[in-house]
Order: structure tokens, then C-alpha cells, then sequence
């Protein structure tokens, strides 16, 4: 617990680093990558200590809500340690420390399910397309409000934090093919390693999941054929991302908590 507030604090610092930077209208600043590495650190380290305690990953619901933040934050520290995208931290880093929170709060699984390598495999690849995604969620936002602000010539501060334009759909766009394509692979592998994705308790995950591909499909498709863009591209990007979030967190959610069916 205690390393988990020790992370905790250090994201909020990392996150008013980076705020303050923009208020200063700082250049390419440093300073925030000190504390959130130290936060990405320790929050794994809450995971291990917790996996080496009870021998067994646990993937239950605040746990991967946890670990998605976690995918978030290093996918936030590596592309912000150029500066071009720094205010993902902004978004990010908070994200992350209530995931840490809400797992150091209800602690691990009393009794986490034992999974194989290949159930393993597959839930890994889980939680890193559905951060990949994420990221790209946040930056479709980013791209939103950068275009209303360029259209009304609002020019605020919080827009010297962001790249061009151009580079920052560009960078949307390679997040979310990243993100096709590791969300294809889980998929692929829920089809060769889970028993039976239209079970009872799998359906709604397996159809929103599925659902959610296609979209992202889509709007690469759209992309290179017809040239989306803008608004379009951000609300096929928000649309696809709620069906993913319903596929994973929804429906542990209501299997875990609502109808504690583990």
C-alpha cells in the first residue's frame, strides 16, 4: 500500500511538472520524466510483490484496470520523452494514479484464477491494444480541441503543448494502426486459446470486442480511401474505443462486481 501512495504522489507530480510547464510556455522541458519514471517503477513493483505473494497473475477487475493505466503511462512516457506530445501526461498520469488507487484499495483477488501461458498471452495482449487504443482515445481529443480552438483563433497556451496538426493526426492514425493490429491478435488468439468465446459470460465481450475491430477498421479504411479526417476521424476513433471499453472493463464489471461471477 504504501508503495502504491509513494507512485501515486509521484504521478501527481509528474502531472503538475507538466502543467506547470505549459503554463510557462517552456520549451521542451525535462524535469517530469524524473517522477513518473519513478512512478512507472513502483507501480509494477505493487503488481509483482502482489503476484509473488499469492504465486498467480492477477487480471481481475481493478487489477486490470490498474494494468491498463500502467500500459498507458510507459506508452505516455516514451512517445512525451521527445516533447512533442507531453500533455498526454496531463490526461494520462492521473488515469493511471486512480487505477493504482482503486487497485491498492480493494488489493489483489482473495482467490485469482490460475490462467496458462496461452490465456496469459491472450490477456496481455488485452490490456496492451486496449492501452495502445486508449492513447489513441486521448489523442483523438487532443485533435478535437486543437481544431475547435484553430477555427475559433483561440489561441491558448495548452496549444504550444501540442504538435502541428498534421503531425498529431499522423501520430493518431499510427497509434490506432498499432492498436488494430494488437487488438486483431487478441482476437485471433481468444479464437485458438479460449474454449468458448460465445459462452454465456463471453459473448458480450467477444461481439463488443469484435465490433470495436471493425470500427477501427473502418476508419483506417475510410483514411486511405476516402481521406478522413478531423471530426470524422475522432468520432469514429471515441465510438470504437466505448464499444472496446464495454467489451473489457463493462463486462468484468458486471461479471466481477455486479454479478460476482469471478
Amino acid at each position: 500500500m504504501t508503495i502504491a501512495l509513494i507512485a501515486i504522489a509521484l504521478y501527481l507530480a509528474a502531472t503538475g511538472w507538466l502543467v506547470a510547464s505549459v503554463q510557462r510556455a517552456e520549451g521542451v522541458p525535462r524535469g517530469w520524466l524524473l517522477p513518473a519514471n519513478m512512478a512507472l517503477l513502483l507501480h509494477g513493483a505493487t503488481h509483482y510483490m502482489a503476484w509473488r505473494d499469492t504465486g498467480i497473475t492477477d487480471l481481475d477487475f481493478f487489477a486490470a484496470l490498474s494494468l491498463a493505466g500502467l500500459g498507458m503511462a510507459i506508452l505516455t512516457a516514451v512517445v512525451g520523452a521527445s516533447g512533442r506530445m507531453r500533455a498526454l501526461g496531463v490526461v494520462v498520469f492521473p488515469l493511471a494514479a486512480l487505477g493504482l488507487l482503486g487497485y491498492a484499495l480493494h488489493g489483489p483477488a482473495r482467490q485469482p484464477e490460475p490462467l496458462d501461458w496461452r490465456l496469459l498471452l491472450h490477456a496481455w495482449l488485452a490490456l496492451l491494444a486496449y492501452a495502445t487504443l486508449a492513447i489513441a482515445a486521448v489523442l483523438a481529443v487532443f485533435l478535437w480541441l486543437q481544431e475547435r480552438a484553430l477555427r475559433r483563433r483561440e489561441f491558448h497556451r495548452w496549444l504550444r503543448a501540442l504538435p502541428p496538426l498534421t503531425e498529431l493526426e499522423t501520430l493518431l492514425f499510427r497509434t490506432i494502426m498499432a492498436g488494430f493490429v494488437l487488438l486483431g491478435a487478441v482476437l485471433l488468439t481468444g479464437v485458438l486459446f479460449v474454449d468458448d468465446l460465445l459462452a454465456q459470460h463471453l459473448v458480450h465481450k467477444t461481439v463488443l470486442s469484435v465490433m470495436s475491430w471493425l470500427a477501427f477498421g473502418a476508419l483506417l479504411v475510410g483514411r486511405w480511401r476516402l481521406g478522413w479526417r478531423g471530426a470524422t476521424a475522432v468520432r469514429w476513433t471515441l465510438v470504437a474505443m466505448a464499444l472496446l471499453l464495454l467489451a473489457f472493463f463493462g463486462s468484468k464489471f458486471v461479471l466481477e462486481l455486479v454479478l460476482a461471477r469471478g
